[in-house]
């Protein structure tokens, strides 16, 4: 009896053992691939507790998160036959545990190889311009060009983007010359503007002054209250004849019968008598 009751342990015990030894836990951000006597079951193991075959079943885990791989720099030439260097960052996640595990060895190295030699044939495709400013149509062919062959390895490509793009310090002097340039132009171009749009409004003024000319007077009256007003010169103003040139028409209005100029003509003096000629006396 005692023999029976031994044996019914040690049966318990090594059962449990088996059991432990089949258990497995799959973490939430993992999918679990099982391989039976060395062929993949076509259904991959879901987060949580799941039991195995003991020296029949392994069991290999494949991460589903989103994976951030940065791309080393990439020197190439423009197409317009520049020298530069390249660098981006990769983000693409799992979508087929099965197709990751066995149709690909070690799909994170494979990715950032097919992003390299991606990379420099974007850099030979395009224009040192599409690098510096069409960064988003870059970007889509990127991930076009990865996502082809990443697609049969069940990974998807979320997005690709490029980092940064150094140029030749040559190039980077070039630029910036012309760069103050362009600058440069476009202040000369809006000081010409500006000079021209005030020699029309100045036109423009002197036509309506020589009809006017009280405004004339008027406009000469506010630049001397203007100069006056800073205190720290002494202006000199002759007196001007047009002024003299108003009030005189202002009178000829005001008595319409005064005929004669402001300042009285000058009568010439009479001329002297000749003198008797003298007579000789025989």
């Amino acid at each position: 009896m005692e023999g029976t009751v031994v044996a019914v342990v040690l049966v318990a015990v090594l059962a449990l053992l088996v059991l432990r030894s089949g258990m497995r836990v799959v973490n939430q951000v993992e999918r679990g691939v099982v391989f039976r006597w060395g062929k993949a079951l076509p259904s991959y193991r879901h987060p949580g507790i799941t039991f195995l075959i003991p020296f029949a079943d392994r069991m290999r885990k494949v991460n589903v998160q989103v994976v951030t791989m940065p791309v080393p720099t990439q020197e190439g030439i423009t197409k317009d036959n520049v020298s530069v260097k390249v660098d981006a960052v990769v983000y693409f996640r799992v979508t087929d545990p099965l197709r990751a595990a066995i149709e690909v060895q070690d799909y994170v190295f494979a990715v950032g190889q097919v992003a390299q030699s991606s990379l420099r044939s974007i850099i030979g495709k395009s224009d040192l311009d599409d690098l510096l400013t069409d960064r988003e149509r870059l970007h889509e062919g990127l991930a076009l060009m990865i996502d082809s062959p990443a697609a049969e390895w069940g990974i998807h490509i979320d997005r690709v983007e490029i980092k940064d793009v150094q140029l030749p310090e040559s190039l980077k002097r070039s630029m910036s010359r012309q760069a103050e340039a362009e600058r440069e132009r476009r202040a000369r171009v809006i000081t010409a503007d500006g000079e021209f749009q005030a020699a029309q409004q100045l036109a423009n003024a002197s036509r309506i002054m020589s009809d006017t000319p009280e405004a004339m007077q008027l406009r000469l009256l506010q630049t001397v209250v203007e100069v006056a007003a800073e205190k720290n010169s002494t202006l000199v103003m002759p007196f001007p004849v047009e002024l003299l040139r108003y009030f005189d028409r202002a009178a000829q209005k005001l008595d319409p019968g005064l005929n004669s100029p402001t300042v009285p003509a000058r009568t010439p003096a009479p001329a002297p008598a000749p003198e008797p000629e003298a007579t000789e006396q025989p």
